[in-house]
């Protein structure tokens, strides 16, 4: 049976965990790093922790970035988690790689006093128009972070959900198609099995 969800495998990322997650809401799912099944999947998930640069480097050597590219481009329904939100940006502080360029804008890494990395549980405070991956959530919610960068738009309207963190930062992004968040829904218990749930819906 062809899965209806794909999720990229780039050799970064908790991917048995993520998978999982889709599972329990009763999504047909596989873990891929074949093009050919990219560019079958109804719906892409691409999930990540580590490097930015690193991370671009092996989706290049796999010959992933097309694939990802065409799937958004046709209208696919698109889930950036964690790294997979900073990917969609056209570069990183954290090394010289460009991103896939699907927004405009930079990642950073945080300043401050602050602890780095952001770990641990924080809210949401909802940004702009309802954005159908937050179905049922309020800024009441906590979900599990773990990062040292932070994207920042240069297009304000794509974000949907902001977080404070010695300041406040994007924490999800939101266009047509495409959704991703900063946190990592598939460690955020119940509240983040109902992220996962909204995007299997779409």
């Amino acid at each position: 049976m062809i899965p209806e969800i794909v999720i990229v495998d780039y050799g970064m990322g908790n991917l048995r965990s993520v998978e999982k997650a889709f599972e329990k809401a009763g999504a047909r799912v596989a873990i891929s790093s074949r093009p050919a099944d990219i560019r079958d999947a109804a719906k892409i998930v691409l999930p990540g922790v580590g490097a930015f640069s690193q991370a671009m480097k092996e989706l290049k050597r796999r010959k992933l970035v097309g694939p990802i590219l065409e799937k958004i481009e046709e209208g696919a329904p698109y889930l950036g988690l964690c790294l997979g939100l900073q990917l969609l940006f056209s570069s990183s502080e954290e090394g010289p790689e460009k991103g896939l360029g699907v927004f405009r804008g930079r990642v950073r890494k945080f300043q401050g006093s602050m602890k780095v990395p952001h770990m641990g549980w924080n809210s949401l405070k909802m940004r702009g128009n309802y954005c159908p991956l937050f179905e049922g959530i309020s800024g009441q919610d906590y979900f599990y972070f773990v990062h040292s960068f932070y994207a920042v738009p240069e297009e304000k309207g794509i974000v949907s959900a902001t977080t404070s963190y010695g300041g406040s930062f994007c924490s999800a992004v939101w266009k047509d198609n495409v959704f991703a968040t900063q946190f990592h829904p598939e460690k955020s218990q119940d509240i983040g099995q109902r992220i996962i749930r909204n995007f299997v819906k779409l």
